[in-house]
């Protein structure tokens, strides 16, 4: 049985609960915005393997005073003897106290020092970061420096920049030996396996075993949620895919009524039978993806809701396959020649898709309506009118399903509950770029959605959705990446 401790320390007010908050996926502490609220050391649990090994995380009191704590010790032959020695009152001289409590527990338990700053600030405006490095010298233990309150995910190159700025400020404390990105608010699972990577190579040899089976651990479990997580995309596609919503009978002057309302001829009213059925496909798409949302939340051990989705962008998306009767196809037909000059249809996959297509143009006649019904009924086997989702709908599906992920996956626990924000800028040409590089191998599994069921559909799917997931992740972080284990770049 192997204990690893890692001690989590900063300046006060700086977020160290909001982050042990965001790793251990539960709350700890309390969390307020003001100085010294953690007021001793908290041992917490981070993962334990069958074997007894345990990676315990020590959320810390913040420091205080650390400039006059730095002079105080400077003037000491031997500063940390002096330092622990000092029984300092902790509601007289509570930066004292505090500093005191923190620097106790990584002398005693820490096997690699965690120390988190504000990235906020630039590193030469951190007055306290020079400091605290002083006393966590005197400790001789091995420190890794996360980048806490980064904002909102950036480009790597921009996010690499500000790491760097970091690194080449902190250079001249031998005790520091890497630094990191690893936001209490917005950070990414693939971010959380670089940083346990960093941990295990600073580790001393006796208790690297241990840790790669820990480590291997926590990868597999936040893969298990990242497989969980692509089948409920998968699912919500493929259900979106097979779904399909009758057109009620309108009778001859009802068609008339929804060609003239196609060509700009009717007067607003209620929507017709065509845009009732519609707007109820419409809305379990928009329930599915509220109620898929909520499982995603879940899995990443959030709390909170996902508001209903207005898909109102989708709203021109619909494909019409049509039931006509011969007759009134001939009828309808040689009535309206002219007129469906400028109507779009696509009759290439054996239905009517109205909103984009081939050109039908004005040479319609009375035997080609007849025709083309008997070509829709006999060819399909349909029996009554309905609405289903374009390829393009479905893709787009997809597009926002991967961008819902991003945004989940990056949601600290420290945050609180779920709220859902404006994804940034950079996601969306990323994600969209990567479904347009697989469009053909997306259109194949789709163009099986009349002959299978949702869940074998799904089954299709979900290796798509899978690779396109990773290869974003790749792109966001190709800096970050594992570079042991199987994990996402395999």
């Amino acid at each position: 049985m192997t204990r690893i401790a890692l001690s989590l320390v900063s300046h006060t007010n700086a977020g160290k609960t909001t982050l042990a908050r965001t790793l251990l996926g539960r709350d700890v502490g309390t969390v307020r915005d003001e100085p010294h609220v953690t007021d001793r050391a908290e041992r917490h649990a981070l993962i334990e393997t069958p074997d007894g090994d345990a990676l315990e995380l020590w959320d810390t009191p913040g420091f205080g005073d650390s400039a006059r704590l730095a002079r105080r010790l400077a003037q000491q032959s031997n500063p940390l003897g002096w330092f622990l020695a000092e029984l300092w009152d902790r509601f007289r001289d509570k930066p004292f106290w505090h500093t005191q409590q923190a620097v106790r527990n990584v002398r005693d338990h820490a096997d690699v020092v965690l120390y988190l700053v504000n990235a906020a600030e630039a590193p030469q405006d951190a007055g306290y970061v020079g400091p605290e490095m002083r006393v966590l010298e005197l400790l001789g233990k091995p420190v890794l420096v996360l980048l806490n309150q980064l904002g909102a995910p950036r480009p790597a190159d921009e996010e690499d920049a500000q790491v760097q700025r970091w690194r080449a400020h902190l250079a001249q404390w031998r005790h520091v030996r890497d630094v990191l990105p690893l936001d209490a608010f917005a950070r990414c699972w693939v971010q959380e396996i670089a940083w346990l990577d960093a941990v295990g190579r600073m580790l001393p040899q006796d208790k690297r075993s241990a840790f790669e089976r820990l480590a291997t651990a926590w990868q597999a479990r936040r893969e298990r949620t990242f497989t969980q997580a692509l089948q409920v995309l998968a699912e919500r596609i493929a259900r979106a895919a097979t779904d399909r919503e009758a057109v009620e009978e309108s009778g001859v002057i009802g068609r008339l009524r929804e060609l003239g309302k196609a060509l700009g001829l009717n007067r607003e009213g209620e929507p017709g039978p065509r845009e009732t059925a519609m707007l109820r496909l419409a809305a379990r798409l928009d329930a599915d993806i509220s109620g898929g949302n909520d499982r995603l939340i879940a899995l990443h051990g959030l709390e909170g809701h996902a508001r209903q989705q207005i898909l109102a962008r989708l709203a021109d998306h619909y494909a019409v396959r049509a039931r006509v009767s011969e007759g009134k196809a001939a009828l309808v037909g040689g009535a309206i020649t002219g007129a469906l000059a400028g109507l779009k249809a696509d009759i290439a996959s054996g239905g009517l898709t109205l909103g984009g297509g081939l050109l039908l143009g004005g040479v319609l006649g009375a035997l080609g309506a007849a025709g083309l019904a008997r070509g829709v009924n006999l060819a399909r086997g349909t029996d009554r009118t309905w609405v289903a989702w374009t390829d393009d709908v479905l893709l787009e599906v997809a597009e926002a399903s991967l961008l819902t992920y991003l945004a989940i996956a990056h949601y600290g626990r420290g945050r609180g509950e779920w709220v859902e924000g404006e994804a940034p800028a950079h996601w969306q040409p990323l994600v969209r770029e990567v479904l347009a590089a697989a469009r053909p191998a997306w259109l194949q599994a789709l163009g099986a959605r009349q002959q299978l069921e949702a869940p074998a559909l799904a089954a299709r799917l979900a290796p798509l959705v899978d690779r396109a997931a990773r290869d974003v992740l790749v792109r966001l972080y190709p800096q970050q990446l594992p570079r042991r284990r199987d994990g996402i770049p395999a």
